[in-house]
């Protein structure tokens, strides 16, 4: 905490005040001189900004200190407010947005958190972000209180050791009615603001799923919106090019044409991050169409990923969180994953959108974690983005106990309770991987690994726990761009 701040923050200021532009900084709830206590991600943080918005509108007072002083009036703004941050920076215009304040014209959220639960969880299984293994709401509480001292006792009872420790759940991972308040979906039909969203396509922190899924509802509800994806990993804002003519639009009625852009501009593989991306009508892009491809016999070592599905067999993993992922996807022989494969590729495979996986399964004991990657082989370790590799497409995660909720691909927001497993007995999942856009290169072979601990991201059990997979009852559907006849072309199939 420090008590004077006569200056929150430099950032954006080069960028925006030669252009025209205010540049106005505040502090979110229970941070710096802004009062109350950090609520991550309730209510609050959609009101604070709100304030802010009313006050440069002249709907609200504002004074020179905490406890008075002179009032203080933005004679200077013309009431019309656009909004841009990274992160949990990022959040807070998509929060304030869903309030439908009256001047909150255009916002650019860059990473934004738009679920916790989406953040600490998925699928009903308790999931870190990445690198931040055993992190939970609590923990990000204590990082963020930097408000008055004098609160800090009355916040913590309330918040950390009271609402969030008997309601954030790190037992069953199940969804629920904290989660829910912590949710900016639940809001969407409140956002009038024309939104421009950016993510990397390799965050594993705040992971591709946070944007897809908010920019799909804005769509839906014809909100303005459009849509940066990067190669990268955490953070990374459009080219300020395309966050001006957004902001001269919106806030200054500049006839750029903006509004008509194409939807979606993807930075593509090997490309500097900031350098021109490439333009699509939409995302997921039009042409891209489901193409359900099954795995079959030999996954202990590399077996086939087809176009047909499996004979009656099924194969069997043993949970080891001590092998990462990484290994396990390098290995040439496994137990510890099964790895199916296509063809080496004989021309490039663009995938764009969301891979949904079904899988039939059984654990040899009541709760097991389900991990799922795509990747790419030879595998290529290098770290790339948040918590990811060269060789890492996309990733999923899942808690079997959630099998009666997990039927169907899509966001998920069940709370329905997950229940322990009958060891031995098979069970039907339903759940998405993170949204991807990616050119597979020709040469490469597109892998499906299935396991069972993810070590960067689950709980660690001891290992021992086995599950078996009934490869005929099990396949994961891919948006491929063009098609069956671009996969078939791709990995040489009739």
């Amino acid at each position: 905490f420090r008590p004077v701040r006569p200056v929150i923050a430099n950032s954006e200021v080069n960028n925006w005040v030669p252009r025209g532009f205010a540049v106005v900084h505040s502090e979110a709830t229970g941070t710096g001189l802004s009062t109350g206590c950090p609520t991550v991600g309730d209510m609050p943080e959609q009101y604070g900004p709100k304030a802010v918005i009313d006050w440069l509108n002249g709907r609200a007072k504002g004074f020179t200190a905490v406890t008075g002083g002179e009032q203080v009036t933005a004679s200077w703004a013309t009431g019309k407010v656009g909004m841009i941050g990274t992160s949990y920076n990022g959040t807070i215009p998509l929060a304030a947005a869903t309030t439908g304040v009256a001047g909150l014209e255009a916002i650019i959220p860059i990473a934004p958190n738009t679920s916790y639960y989406h953040y600490y969880r998925s699928n009903g299984l308790v999931r870190s972000p990445g690198g931040y293994i055993g992190e939970d709401v609590d923990v990000l509480y204590d990082f963020i209180h930097t408000g008055d001292p004098a609160l800090r006792a009355k916040c913590n009872k309330l918040f950390r050791d009271g609402l969030f420790a008997s309601k954030q759940d790190r037992v069953t991972g199940d969804y629920n009615d904290f989660w829910e308040s912590r949710d900016l979906l639940t809001k969407i039909k409140g956002v009038k603001a024309a939104t421009l969203l950016a993510h990397g396509l390799n965050d594993f922190n705040v992971v591709p799923e946070h944007s897809i899924r908010i920019y799909q509802a804005l769509k839906d509800q014809h909100t303005p919106t459009q849509l940066y994806l990067h190669q990268g990993g955490h953070g990374g804002p459009p080219p300020l090019e395309m966050q001006n003519r957004w902001f001269s639009h919106y806030l200054y009625g500049i006839n750029n044409g903006v509004e008509k852009d194409p939807r979606l501009y993807v930075q593509r593989e090997g490309a500097p991050r900031g350098s021109p991306p490439a333009a699509y009508a939409d995302y997921p892009n039009p042409s891209a169409e489901a193409i359900n491809v099954f795995p079959q016999a030999g996954g202990s070592g590399i077996g086939a990923l087809g176009l047909t599905s499996s004979p009656a067999q099924s194969e069997t993993i043993i949970d080891d969180v001590r092998m990462s992922g990484s290994a396990n996807a390098s290995a040439i022989q496994s137990v510890n994953r099964l790895l199916y494969a296509t063809p080496v590729l004989k021309e490039s495979l663009h995938l764009s959108g969301t891979s949904t996986m079904t899988i039939r399964m059984s654990s040899s004991k009541p709760a097991a974690n389900l991990s799922v990657w795509l990747v790419q082989l030879p595998y290529d370790s290098t770290r790339a983005g948040s918590e990811s590799h060269a060789g890492l497409v996309t990733r999923g995660w899942a808690d079997p106990q959630n099998y009666k909720s997990l039927t169907h691909a899509g966001n998920y927001d069940s709370k329905q309770s997950g229940e322990p497993l009958t060891p031995g007995t098979f069970y039907t999942l339903t759940f998405d991987l993170q949204p991807d856009d990616q050119i597979i290169p020709a040469g490469k072979q597109l892998g499906l690994m299935i396991m069972s601990s993810d070590r960067q991201f689950t709980l660690w059990p001891a290992p021992g726990t086995e599950l078996r997979v009934d490869l005929a009852n099990t396949k994961i559907v891919l948006p491929v761009v063009g098609g069956q006849a671009a996969y078939k072309k791709a990995v040489g199939a009739p």
